[in-house]
């Protein structure tokens, strides 16, 4: 008998579960706050308490649990390491205590490595079995699937691709995700409207910079500014040169970019593409590569960690997910 799977989404501001079946076909779901302010005893409270919702009335139905988290964490281990929006998790087995509690094996994956699982299995990437996944938003993540395989590292805590170096002005030493995040976006647009660049942005925070953000900023270029239009390529640019390393190392079939700064389009997909052209090695890694959004919005995450546990923790191959049970 082909079996379920529980899926948890561990976010800063939300809690989120679901129950699919064996081909990730989606049974039940439930969501709550994450409270992440009332400390680390609370939000377990709730992690256990939103996997009872969509547990089934026997627990033999279910195969696993797969837990997307915030990174740093370790995969190998169901440790959390520290998470910048969860208050108070400093090393937090997680894994081992929703095993304790539940009877059942858990894994755990960083929410980038898992939307790489998710949009390979239902998404952008189906059929692919080599892909790269990346996410823009208030940083930069990303997972990678070599031949039909997560990769993870001996600890779990490979494939950053936000945080490959660069020199930045006066020999600074940043990284992709400092200098091309929303945050940095943000901070660009700041520094030009303090400048006195002429803009509609100033209009679209009532004057004052500090409330100008990243989704701010995408809301003008979609209307021609022309700083948003600049600002949004030259992240563009930064992060096309972080898919060359990317292509470099791992030569994927595809690329898959998603996040909330993705959502502004081809105003920073076609800096990207343009960048990876001009810069990559040789025309043989741009042969048959395909550069797309990601498919699945919102429930990347969940979907994402039912394909953990789907394909025990990312060691099997995608390929074999309606197999697995």
């Amino acid at each position: 008998m082909k079996k379920e799977i529980i899926a948890i989404d561990l976010g800063g501001t939300q809690l989120r579960a679901a129950r699919y079946d064996a081909t990730l076909n989606l049974l039940a779901r439930e969501h709550m706050p994450t409270g992440a302010d009332d400390g680390l005893a609370a939000v377990l409270a709730r992690i256990k308490a939103i996997i009872s919702l969509v547990m089934p009335a026997s627990r033999d139905q279910v195969d696993s649990i797969g837990i997307s988290a915030p990174g740093p964490l370790n995969s190998k281990t169901g440790v959390i390491v520290s998470p910048p929006n969860l208050p108070g998790w400093h090393h937090v087995p997680l894994g081992a205590i929703i095993e304790a509690a539940f009877g059942l094996p858990v894994y755990i994956g960083n929410d980038a490595n898992v939307a790489a699982l998710a949009e390979a299995s239902q998404g952008a990437a189906q059929g692919c079995r080599h892909v790269c996944y990346i996410t823009v938003s208030t940083g930069i993540g990303s997972g990678i699937i070599c031949d039909g395989r997560l990769v993870t590292g001996q600890a779990g805590l490979a494939a950053e691709l936000g945080h490959i170096p660069i020199i930045v002005a006066a020999g600074k030493v940043s990284s992709i995700e400092k200098e091309a995040a929303g945050p940095a976006i943000a901070r660009r647009a700041r520094q030009a409207l303090i400048a006195g660049d002429h803009t509609a942005m100033l209009a679209m925070v009532a004057g004052d910079p500090q409330q100008l953000d990243a989704r701010v900023v995408g809301a003008a270029a979609r209307h021609g500014d022309r700083l948003a239009i600049d600002l949004l390529a030259e992240a563009g640019r930064i992060i096309g040169l972080g898919i060359v390393t990317a292509l470099h190392l791992f030569n994927p079939q595809i690329i898959v970019i998603g996040g909330g700064v993705s959502k502004t389009g081809e105003l920073l997909f076609a800096p990207i593409r343009q960048t990876v052209r001009d810069h990559a090695l040789d025309s043989a890694f741009l042969g048959g590569l395909r550069i797309e959004a990601a498919a699945l919005g919102d429930d990347v995450a969940l979907v994402g960690a039912a394909a953990l546990a789907a394909t025990q923790g990312g060691d099997m191959d995608i390929g074999e997910l309606d197999q697995r049970f």
